[in-house]
């Protein structure tokens, strides 16, 4: 296990020299990439019959799970490609029963129900001004405020004074957290800079629950969690019944990998269109980017380079991750406690360092055995601090 650990610190320290060789980078391509086109997603490829079976070679397998054993905050580590679950790793007393709270991941779930309903006719559109749904709260409001869109919500765009960080606690523990947040002062114009805030994507449940008729949680069960077959359960109401749009919500991490694979098909399970193939095209556009991590950010799903290749994810405090890489047709999920603590920080950078360094360069390998006339092809965009929070 010595020798496994010191081949992934080897391994580790060369990609931090090449990452380092060209961070100046970054400033000078960060606005070219915030005008990046809508992705290509490529046809998921299958296992293909006559070729090797797809398994990561042990010597690089066995750093893996070594650098994985050394963190403590790490509750799990999911592989798949090609739909296929090449690795499942459960660590510090988790289990495959232990349901994650995705935290902040679960505005990528919010944001995939607003695409189902958009799909199904329930919402007019992301141009849809959110006044419709708000008549009460926004009818006497100024014209700028009148003018959020749903857009504006999806992308942390609303111009509206952030409910996050510091102001979470006040937020809820409001009487009326839709009014509360919609009565945030304006601290820039919609559609303008990115402004991280949780009370965005509750705005989004609440639209989700009047306009479908449905609470979030039976729309959620309905058209997304029962034809995947995973288990969605009930989580934080607000006092008005609402489901909290964007954080408390908890996946098991094969749940997690169900909804990544999802989205790495285009859409679908077994002929059946549970998103359409145009709203991930249109999640996977940026949109914005963070101020803080300089990450690119769409419709709930944050985008960044995993070890050349373009990767999209959702992103939950303390290490809770899905990350899909269209290129390598693979769906990564990583779960870590979700509580504060003093290791928070650095967890969060060794676990990207794990992911970067070691899984994604396995898993490039052994696609690359596998179909060796099919070499995935890598995407070259700036990469960003893995340090900052977004």
């Amino acid at each position: 296990m010595n020798a496994a650990r010191e081949f992934g610190e080897a391994v580790v320290r060369a990609a931090r020299r090449r990452r380092a060789a060209w961070v100046w980078l970054v400033p000078a391509l960060a606005v070219v990439l915030l005008l990046g086109a809508a992705p290509a997603i490529p046809p998921p490829t299958g296992p293909d019959p006559a070729a090797p079976a797809l398994r990561l070679s042990p010597a690089q397998r066995d750093a893996i799970l070594a650098q994985a054993r050394s963190l403590p905050r790490l509750r799990s580590l999911l592989v798949a490609t090609g739909g296929t679950l090449l690795e499942e790793h459960y660590f510090n007393g988790a289990t495959r029963e232990t349901r994650a709270n995705l935290k902040s991941a679960s505005k990528t779930l919010i944001a995939i129900l607003v695409g189902i309903a958009i799909d199904r006719g329930h919402i007019a559109g992301v141009d849809q001004p959110i006044t419709d749904f708000f008549p009460e709260e926004l009818g006497e409001a100024d014209p700028v405020r009148r003018s959020i869109t749903i857009e504006d919500l999806l992308t942390m765009r609303s111009g509206l004074e952030t409910t996050s960080n510091r102001n979470y606690g006040r937020w809820v523990a409001s009487r009326h957290w839709v009014r509360h947040v919609l009565t945030r002062p304006m601290v820039d114009r919609p559609g303008g800079r990115m402004i991280y805030s949780t009370g965005s994507t509750h705005l989004l449940s609440a639209i989700l629950t009047q306009a479908t008729g449905m609470t979030t949680l039976a729309f959620g069960r309905r058209y997304l969690a029962r034809p995947l077959g995973i288990d969605l359960p009930a989580w934080v109401r607000d006092p008005q019944g609402i489901y909290l749009g964007g954080n408390e919500m908890a996946l098991t991490p094969r749940a997690m990998l169900a909804v990544g694979n999802l989205f790495r098909r285009g859409g679908s399970v077994d002929g059946l269109e549970l998103v359409s193939r145009s709203w991930i095209e249109a999640s996977w556009t940026p949109r914005t980017a963070s101020r803080w991590s300089r990450r690119q950010y769409g419709y709930g799903w944050w985008m960044r380079t995993l070890a050349g290749y373009r990767t999209y994810y959702g992103w939950g405090y303390g290490g809770q991750f899905v990350f899909v890489i269209p290129a390598l047709d693979s769906v990564i999920v990583a779960t870590s406690a979700p509580e504060p603590g003093d290791g928070r920080r650095r967890h969060r950078r060794e676990l990207d360092t794990l992911i970067d360094c070691l899984v994604v360069p396995a898993i490039e390998r052994a696609v690359r055995a596998a179909a060796p006339g099919r070499a995935p092809v890598r995407e070259w965009t700036a990469p960003f601090s893995a340090a900052a929070a977004g």
